[in-house]
């Protein structure tokens, strides 16, 4: 057993999590709250943990480097690598806790039960600091819990706070569906949740020897579905979105005016102990306040400011008028490679896409297209590689969108600025390049191709993985599943009239285009079958179709 937490334990730590992860990242993925066949929870965390490994393996030498410990030193390479290689929400939180655990621990010269429990309890702080409103049942909730668990153990010696923060991280694991309506309908736990588990399950075993033997743990019941939407529901006008640099008291001060202001707000640092760069976003009514508070704080800059409204940006022609990719630019020629297209003024732009097809469509619309799920590091690469000074990147996934924030404090320290417009769909993402102008000064841009992003809603069809009961009632394996802005709308057995079924919903709300992108696995015919349907049914709207090649979705739509 070891009595102190030093440098080759944090290197035996690091590979017996990565190998543990390995091993159950089938496990994680399937740990998904909706039955759709593209979980990545437990790919994301593997492979945020190979890039932190591939840091230290770089860094042969942990020696004290002058500024820390060497076991700090071999913490920092961690969280630096952890960070660059982060995948996912799950991803980023991870890195947070990991930045929180070097933070709190390079300074101390031995590792003991107390310290670890201290360090434990501000990678908890670190990793909730980027949410203003945490939703419990997640990640942060089972952190919390293991930071818990080991400060009433603090007086013990280190293998006994380990196996302490492991054994109360296990117990709010299997309470998470408890927590959270998302999970208790799907009949899983939280796989961020379980992820954390078994990194403090080999914690345990580096420090004692022994492996501990664990399960996984499984929800009591299924419940029946909620009454509210378990996405946070808001009622505001505006997102507003800046970088600031500003020291941590500042930027407290203004979480609370932000806080009072609106909802949804998160605010995410570089980790500097004095002064530091923050990504700030929030939704409010008030844009002039919501600036104005980043103004007294410190330095805003990059501000990004979505109107929710379904209205399209000033100066921008009706979708309708727009006509098709071909006459846009480029953009239909599949053969176009995914490389950078010029940069108009200093300007770039990086897109996020899965599916030869789309990659072409956004590529010939002149922005550098980077593969679905990437990594901080290949995200910034991607940035670097436009050879602009102002970048807007548009995700395309929540997942990703996380990883572009992170993007976009990095790049600013190598002089670049760079603008997240949060898009959730490839759809979304046509529909903003469409808009740019390079007339335009970089910050109205951004706000128009924000606008014209949001006013268009995406919807996506494919099959279920697996039973399960979602909002829109039970499903099972092999069913067809039509899910509007990621949430389940439409449940059927045939994927042409479940298709027509969804087009026909988005477009009762009103729309002048309609765009689908079909995927790799969709059956010969299905496009053409919607398109049909769309034009004996609705016959004032425009309708384009493309290859996509997507994988999972047979079918992507969107209505502008």
């Amino acid at each position: 057993m070891l009595d102190t937490l030093d440098a080759a334990a944090v290197r035996r730590w690091c590979a017996s999590g990565l190998d543990t992860l390995k091993r159950h990242q089938r496990e994680i993925d399937d740990l998904n709250v909706y039955p759709v066949p593209d979980g990545d929870t437990g790919t994301n965390l593997v492979l945020t943990l190979t890039s932190a490994q591939q840091a230290l393996a770089m860094d042969l030498d942990t020696g004290a480097d002058g500024t820390s410990t060497a076991h700090g030193h071999a913490l920092r390479l961690l969280a630096r690598g952890a960070l660059l290689g982060a995948r996912g929400n799950s991803g980023v939180i991870l890195s947070q806790i990991l930045r929180g655990l070097a933070d709190a621990l390079g300074p101390v010269p031995e590792v003991g039960g107390r310290e670890l429990a201290v360090a434990l309890r501000a990678a908890s702080d670190a990793a909730y600091a980027a949410v203003a409103r945490p939703e419990e049942g997640t990640l942060l909730t089972v952190a919390s819990a293991a930071a818990d668990a080991a400060e009433r153990a603090a007086d013990g010696e280190l293998p006994t706070v380990t196996r302490a923060a492991a054994s109360g991280a296990a117990t709010a694991l299997a309470r998470t569906p408890e927590q959270l309506p998302a999970l208790a309908r799907a009949g899983v736990v939280d796989a961020g949740g379980r992820g954390f588990c078994l990194l403090l399950d080999a914690l345990v075993e580096v420090v004692t020897g022994a492996r501990p033997v664990t399960c996984t743990p499984t929800p009591r019941q299924v419940r029946p579905p909620a009454a509210a939407r378990e996405t946070t529901s808001t009622g505001y006008a505006y997102e507003v979105q800046f970088l600031l640099d500003a020291d941590a008291e500042a930027v407290r001060r203004m979480r609370d005016e932000l806080d009072a202001l609106g909802d949804s707000l998160v605010v995410v640092g570089d980790g500097s102990p004095t002064g530091g760069t923050w990504q700030v976003h929030v939704h409010v009514d008030d844009i002039g306040a919501a600036i104005e508070a980043g103004v007294v704080a410190g330095r805003p800059y990059q501000i990004s400011v979505t109107r929710f409204a379904d209205q399209r940006a000033p100066g921008a022609a009706p979708a309708a008028d727009r006509g098709p990719a071909a006459d846009r630019g480029p953009a239909a020629d599949s053969n176009r490679a995914t490389g950078p297209g010029p940069a108009s003024a200093g300007r770039g732009a990086v897109v996020v896409a899965t599916g030869p097809g789309i990659a072409a469509l956004l590529a010939g619309e002149g922005a550098v297209v980077v593969p679905g799920n990437p990594s901080t590091g290949e995200l910034l690469d991607a940035v670097r590689a436009t050879g602009a000074v102002r970048v807007v990147v548009l995700p395309n996934d929540p997942n990703a969108q996380a990883v572009a924030n992170q993007v976009a404090v990095e790049a600013y320290r190598s002089g670049v600025k760079v603008s997240v417009v949060p898009t959730r769909s490839p759809v979304q993402a046509l529909a903003a390049l469409a808009v740019r102008d390079p007339g335009r000064r970089f910050e109205d841009d951004v706000i128009a191709m924000a606008e014209a992003a949001g006013a268009c809603r995406h919807a996506e069809v494919c099959r279920a993985g697996r039973d399960a009961l979602t909002v829109a009632g039970p499903c099972r394996a092999g069913d067809v599943l039509a899910l509007v802005e990621g949430e389940v709308h439409l449940i059927g057995t045939d994927l042409v009239e479940t298709s027509v079924a969804l087009v026909d919903r988005m477009l009762g709300g009103g729309g002048e285009l309609v765009t689908l992108l079909v995927g790799a696995d969709a059956p010969d015919g299905l496009a053409e079958a919607v398109r049909t349907h769309i034009v004996g049914r609705w016959p004032f709207v425009e309708v384009h179709t493309y290859p996509g090649g997507q994988p999972h979705y047979p079918l992507l739509v969107g209505v502008e």
